[in-house]
């Protein structure tokens, strides 16, 4: 398929999607029309990420040179980006919507983790005024990193899709999340030794359904089959491949904005990229998903 037809067709679905979320969730209330419809904006996000074009700039640039006759409204770049971050939840309810129909979140096996997101260098945060009530410091032992931010939480399925993405605060440690990370899910869920708690983890297979597997400290007894935990140390590593690729290759920790809201944006459309990265099966995908 070619890029005009993979367009066209990105269009269409998300017009179809776009019915759905306009007729459960009022968008806007009173003003003047955009020049762009927000299908639009949406499309050219979506297919942006496809592109690779990861700036702003750039992806206005390319649409306003090679597709005038597709978008011919598309001429101030500042009403683009700011009506782009307007529509971070309709985007969100979108990428839910995709995570559904395709069944991933119903994978019974799913993979958890967190990620460092520092919203400036650590040295700037004792003068930051722009998260001074939301983020707080944070370390990560993975990396050896002391930052000043948020975590992103991870759960991604067996096939390598993320099914739950939440802001999660920097200081708390990661046991702390568990049950943010796991809820609405019932299944297998390996895990790392941050997430070792002998308190919560029978509390949420009890409750919930959700068996916690993690690996052993060296001071503690093996609880599971051997079988299993080779197959949760290999699954475990679909989680580290995604954040691997959110980090180097989409700069998830590079998000430099002025507020949550811009943050959030762009941090749902570092995600929709981790969906385009698979260009092979894109179309296919979202063509299932949003029937």
């Amino acid at each position: 398929m070619d890029r005009d037809s993979f367009i066209i067709t990105v269009y269409c679905l998300v017009v179809e999607t776009y019915k759905m979320v306009k007729a459960n969730y009022p968008l806007r209330h009173g003003g003047f029309p955009p020049a762009l419809t927000d299908e639009e904006v949406i499309t050219m996000e979506i297919c942006g990420a496809y592109f690779k074009l990861h700036l702003d700039k750039d992806l206005f640039a390319y649409f306003h040179s090679h597709y005038p006759h597709f978008f011919p409204n598309l001429r101030d770049r500042p009403d683009f980006v700011r009506q782009a971050a307007n529509l971070w939840r309709v985007k969100t309810i979108i990428w839910h919507r995709l995570v559904t129909r395709s069944g991933e979140a119903e994978n019974p096996v799913q993979v958890i983790d967190t990620l460092p997101l520092p919203v400036c260098t650590y040295t700037r945060a004792r003068r930051d005024r722009c998260f001074k009530t939301l983020a707080d410091y944070g370390h990560c032992a993975a990396k050896q990193l002391s930052y000043y931010g948020f975590k992103l939480g991870l759960r991604v399925s067996a096939n390598g899709m993320i099914t739950h993405f939440p802001l999660l605060c920097a200081r708390a440690h990661d046991v702390n999340h568990l049950n943010t990370l796991v809820e609405g899910f019932n299944g297998l869920c390996p895990a790392d030794k941050g997430f070792i708690d002998p308190f919560r983890q029978p509390l949420l297979l009890n409750r919930y359904g959700v068996k916690i597997v993690t690996p052993a400290k060296s001071n503690m007894t093996e609880q599971h089959p051997r079988s299993l935990r080779k197959f949760c140390s290999r699954i475990r590593k679909i989680v580290e491949t995604v954040g691997s690729h959110l980090t180097e290759r989409f700069a998830v920790g590079k998000i430099r904005v002025h507020d949550l809201w811009h943050f959030q944006h762009r941090l749902i459309r570092k995600v929709f990229r981790t969906f385009s990265d698979q260009v092979k099966t894109m179309v296919g995908f979202l063509s299932c998903c949003f029937r």
